[in-house]
């Protein structure tokens, strides 16, 4: 029979490796999410430079980048600007106009069904079922 020492001394050595085997683990994992949001860091900054395909990023080694305590790659724009200049064909011409619409200067404010003659009722309810 084994000695309550000895039960003490293996339950420990199992432990022990579990603990080393768990530690390596998160390792691993605090890795892959560092490597996760470096991508998605240098993912925003791409789009913001303008870069039309994306899968330039795989030209980018991410082994000498740090994240600051906001969480963002520091020094990414200047790795997309260096990009830039030495690969161009990843990145769209740059364009004055834009094809977006402007917002309205001034929100659009309802009127409310109470405050509406029987006229304005029948023309905004003939407007609503037209669009459904």
């Amino acid at each position: 029979m084994t000695e309550p020492a000895e039960q003490a001394g293996d339950e420990l050595e199992v432990l022990r490796a579990r603990n080393v085997e768990l530690e390596g683990r998160l390792s691993a994992a605090e890795e892959a999410t560092r490597e996760k949001l470096v991508r998605a860091e240098l993912k925003t900054h791409a789009v913001r430079a303008g870069m039309i395909d994306l899968d330039g990023l795989k030209l980018i080694e991410t082994d000498g980048l740090n994240l600051n305590q906001q969480g963002e790659v520091e020094g990414a724009a200047g790795l997309m600007a260096n990009l830039r200049k030495s690969k161009p064909w990843l990145f769209g011409g740059a364009s004055s106009s834009s094809g977006a619409i402007p917002p309205p200067s001034a929100p659009l404010v309802k009127k409310k069904v109470a405050d509406m003659s029987v006229e304005e009722w029948r023309l905004a309810r003939a407007e609503i079922l037209r669009n459904r």
